[in-house]
């Protein structure tokens, strides 16, 4: 018996996918039952910046995934027999109510990633021709602390150069270095982001180059 159950998890494959909140990229992998609970998995965007964590808890599994809308870590959890049998589960964000990650069958993980890239492709468009976000309020103070910074020169990049575009998203705001093509991403969805944003008389881009 404990062949047969040691057999059905090595063929039983699960498909996780999410986006990274720093590159904005789709992270889709394929892992097998016995993979995913014989010990704690990570799963790393490959731009290194954020990763999803699989943990089992008894008859639960444990996620940890990051989110493209608010930008923090959720935790959230499952019964095993879902996290291995359902067709597609869908994890959300608490704060704008939208899907964070899926785990389930390849296609329709596949298919549930591909309409969430449509969702985040709309919303960003909507954002940018009438202004709405995540958290106007927290954009607001995000947008008006920047043109702080800016105006005192404290804005520059790793490539020496001061010249520098602004692109407003749905949940954050990207500094793109005119010269060298290098960026920041600036999260602006909770009050904290507004606090760490105060706290930095002085902002770096990262060049390219580097």
């Amino acid at each position: 018996m404990k062949v047969e159950v040691w057999v059905m998890l090595q063929e039983t494959m699960r498909t996780i996918g999410f986006f990274c909140p720093s590159c904005r990229q789709a992270v889709i992998v394929d892992r097998s039952a016995f993979q995913l609970l014989a010990s704690k998995s990570q799963i790393d965007c490959p731009c290194g910046a954020s990763s999803l964590h699989v943990e089992l808890q008894n008859d639960k599994v444990r996620l940890t995934a990051p989110c493209l809308f608010c930008e923090e870590n959720h935790t959230v959890t499952c019964s095993s027999h879902a996290f291995l049998q359902e067709k597609t589960i869908a994890f959300s964000c608490g704060v704008s109510g939208l899907d964070c990650c899926y785990v389930g069958e390849r296609e329709s993980v596949y298919a549930a990633m591909n309409r969430l890239q449509e969702t985040v492709d709309g919303l960003e468009s909507e954002a940018a021709s009438s202004g709405i976000f995540l958290n106007e309020m927290v954009m607001e103070e995000i947008l008006s602390e920047l043109r702080d910074i800016g105006q005192r020169d404290g804005i520059s990049c790793t490539c020496g150069s001061r010249r520098f575009s602004l692109n407003v998203n749905y949940s954050s705001v990207e500094l793109s270095c005119s010269a060298c093509g290098g960026t920041l991403k600036i999260p602006a969805t909770t009050l904290s982001d507004i606090d760490d944003l105060c706290c930095k008389p002085v902002l770096s881009i990262r060049s390219k180059k580097t």
